[in-house]
């Protein structure tokens, strides 16, 4: 069991540091989502982190820092964009963002069934239409609607990004690589396949470190 008091209290604070607005509805959802991967964290090896108000910092906001990114560069005209979270381990970044982005279509996709089995429930859970759930190999995937944007978290490498992914994006998609630290040297072994259209420092509320997004258009 989680106290879902202080974890409210806790991500609410983030909310307002971050300057994001929600509603109480959405971030019910996201807490609903915190109880979820906290109660099948040890079984399905979600996480190292155990504590609930640390994944609050750690797993919630480190993924919502990039709702005000999605909404002055995420192509937010078009109703229908689609986005795919490759890699995506226990749902993050795509659960925050589609409970944030509801008229959005997510595809999280990860190798790992036990991974995929925790979200497809969280889906069902959290009545989460808007998410599709994808057991596979990113390099094995064949979606019947190319992407604007695929997004990862947690991905080995930018040129692995990159190359793995590159068939699944439209012709106007970009790649959004969440890092920590500038990855210089990844980027030196990316720049035949892609260029950096913005390199975004993060700031994420209580959390010490270096916090990155890269933005990149593919080289045809």
């Amino acid at each position: 069991m989680i106290d879902t008091y202080a974890c409210e209290r806790a991500l609410r604070d983030g909310l307002d540091k971050l300057e994001i607005v929600l509603s109480d509805q959405q971030i019910a959802l996201l807490i609903a989502y915190l109880a979820q991967f906290h109660k099948w964290n040890k079984a399905y090896n979600l996480s190292a982190i155990r504590d609930p108000l640390a994944m609050v910092e750690r797993h919630l906001l480190d993924s919502l820092v990039l709702v005000p990114l999605f909404r002055e560069h995420g192509v937010s005209e078009l109703d229908s964009q689609r986005i795919i979270d490759v890699g995506t381990g226990g749902g993050l970044p795509g659960i925050p963002l589609s409970i944030v982005f509801p008229d959005r279509q997510w595809v999280l996709l990860d190798s790992n069934g036990k991974k995929t089995r925790f979200l497809f429930q969280v889906k069902v859970a959290l009545g989460l239409d808007n998410v599709q759930v994808e057991n596979t190999r990113v390099e094995r995937y064949q979606p019947d609607s190319l992407f604007d944007v695929v997004v990862s978290r947690a991905f080995a490498s930018l040129e692995d990004m990159v190359t793995g992914s590159r068939h699944l994006l439209n012709e106007k998609g970009r790649f959004w690589a969440m890092k920590g630290i500038y990855p210089q040297k990844e980027l030196r072994d990316c720049e035949k396949h892609a260029i950096v259209e913005s390199a975004i420092s993060l700031e994420v509320p209580d959390q010490e470190g270096e916090r990155h997004l890269l933005i990149l258009k593919p080289l045809s």
